[in-house]
């Protein structure tokens, strides 16, 4: 990922204050109800029928908190991303068959999520660094597609 040293201070600043538990779950949870088709690769989840069943699912919450504690290693690893991602780029391409794109929308979300969180402490600056670096998670993920 391409960031000045300032970008890369402020992820790495922001992202120790995150609570990836929670913003987990809610980023996934949003990325379920917002971009509903992204729900058939989650099958085995239970009830995901209306936006209340999605973000009080405990499956969705754990699998987000999965996710980003994945994510937070991309975060302290911006040099090295497709080796960081390497594992997960061919699980989720040769085994899940997970469309790539669904990366760039739950990167995306995920944005969202901080934004709400952080509120002005998100500035522009800080969403203009850490879209960067989604946009380079989703491209290492994406990786073994190629």
């Amino acid at each position: 990922v391409d960031l000045t040293a300032e970008e890369k201070a402020a992820v790495l600043a922001l992202w120790g204050k995150v609570n990836e538990d929670e913003v987990g779950g809610e980023a996934l949870g949003r990325l379920l109800v917002v971009y509903p088709w992204t729900q058939r690769f989650f099958d085995s989840f239970g009830d995901l029928s209306t936006p209340a069943a999605v973000l009080g699912n405990a499956k969705v919450k754990a699998h987000g908190k999965k996710v980003l504690h994945s994510f937070g290693d991309g975060v302290h690893n911006l040099d090295n991303l497709k080796g960081t991602y390497a594992a997960l780029s061919e699980l989720h391409c040769d085994k899940l068959h997970v469309d790539p794109e669904n990366f760039r929308l739950l990167g995306n979300v995920l944005v969202v999520v901080l934004a709400q969180h952080f509120g002005q402490e998100f500035t522009p600056e800080l969403q203009a660094a850490y879209q960067k670096v989604v946009a380079g998670v989703a491209n290492a993920l994406a990786h073994k597609y190629h």
